[in-house]
């Protein structure tokens, strides 16, 4: 989410919400998914199928509405070629999302405001006999910058009941896109986000690592400074790892790194790999890095893709020199999945990518038909 795309300014007239739908079971206060044995799994295990959400509110996208429509498409398209995908759409819109995806995406008709489902969407956790629940976090427009946001905000509340999956709603304002995990105890995000005081004001480090430990299963929690640098300011998300960061395996990271001084991603990426040097995951690994390097100025981030089943859904930008490379780059460090590359300029103007429009649904999930 950025420069175009998060909604109109905090000043404007709020829009009347529709009725919440009650979700299939509101756990306890005092009950959390790691007392309840369950955790987030990784990205790279076994998906039932994928979560998105279709462009909303076009005066936001201005004349670039019909290119958005038409690149969400082509993303929903790549990955359903994988595993199905379920498009959480505005009432009325099913059938233009239907006509537009074709067989393998599922619309459903669902009250958004906007379409960043890793940021305001459901996160799904996962127990030992294969149970499945969804963890609702606080959403609050990336710092409370947009409005209105209170249909997002209830989104993952009302899967939870259209899914038929237990919910647990947790007291810490979180993106999906500041933070990746290895479903192994280990939780990577950045300070430049999570610390931030416009997220939980409240909470200092030690409040929100125990927050995460409980709401998505994990043991140790490995901060790097900064994400993106065109994830700060007015706009931005103040930095989501996933502009930067990708996790491959548990103790294998991928990181976006410009190796030109001239760029201002040049020394946060030194800065994060010194962070990651220094870490140790769950298990007590030093971590194995993979680097990606974009270029000087390059339009998309290319860390920023989907791990689909048997492959990766990555964003290029068409004309650069640097896909090519990227791409070479991520086949090699996901042997066994296929890299298929998806339009992504028009995302990065909207002010994310893949990973941002997308959250993995793991096995174990019965999605309508």
């Amino acid at each position: 989410m950025g420069d175009a795309m998060a909604g109109v300014p905090a000043d404007s007239p709020a829009i009347v919400t529709s009725a919440a739908v009650s979700p299939a079971e509101v756990s306890p206060a005092e009950v959390s998914p790691a007392a309840a044995g369950l955790r987030m799994p990784p990205e790279w295990a076994p998906h039932a199928g994928c979560l998105m959400a279709w462009p909303s509110r076009p005066e936001l996208w201005g004349d670039r509405i019909a290119d958005a429509v038409r690149d969400y498409a082509a993303v929903a398209q790549a990955i359903a070629a994988f595993e199905p995908v379920l498009m959480a759409c505005n009432p009325g819109l099913a059938a233009d999302v239907r006509a537009r995806c074709g067989p393998g995406v599922t619309p459903v008709e669902i009250p958004i405001n906007d379409s960043w489902t890793r940021d305001s969407g459901p996160v799904f956790v996962r127990g030992p006999g294969g149970e499945v629940a969804i963890v609702g976090f606080g959403f609050n427009a990336w710092g409370n910058r947009w409005h209105p946001y209170d249909d997002d905000a209830m989104l993952s509340e009302r899967l939870a009941s259209r899914l038929g999956l237990r919910f647990f709603r947790a007291p810490l304002i979180l993106e999906g896109g500041s933070f990746l995990v290895d479903g192994e105890g280990t939780l990577i995000t950045t300070e430049q986000c999570l610390l931030n005081p416009n997220r939980n004001p409240s909470l200092d480090r030690a409040g929100i690592e125990a927050l995460l430990r409980e709401f998505l299963g994990v043991s140790t929690v490995v901060w790097l400074p900064y994400g993106h640098s065109l994830d700060v300011g007015p706009e931005g998300t103040d930095g989501h790892l996933d502009g930067v960061l990708g996790y491959l395996a548990p103790g294998r990271v991928l990181l976006e790194h410009t190796a030109d001084p001239r760029s201002p991603e040049h020394a946060r990426g030194l800065a994060n790999l010194a962070a990651l040097r220094s870490a140790r995951d769950a298990s007590g690994r030093v971590f194995d890095v993979t680097f990606l390097d974009p270029g000087l100025d390059s339009p998309v981030s290319y860390a920023n893709h989907y791990v689909a089943n048997g492959a990766v859904i990555v964003p290029v930008a068409g004309d650069s020199p640097a896909d090519e490379a990227a791409l070479a780059v991520l086949a090699a460090a996901y042997p066994g999945r296929r890299v298929v590359g998806v339009p992504g300029r028009v995302l990065s103007f909207g002010g994310g990518g893949p990973h941002c429009i997308t959250q993995q649904i793991p096995e174990g999930v019965a999605l309508p038909g």
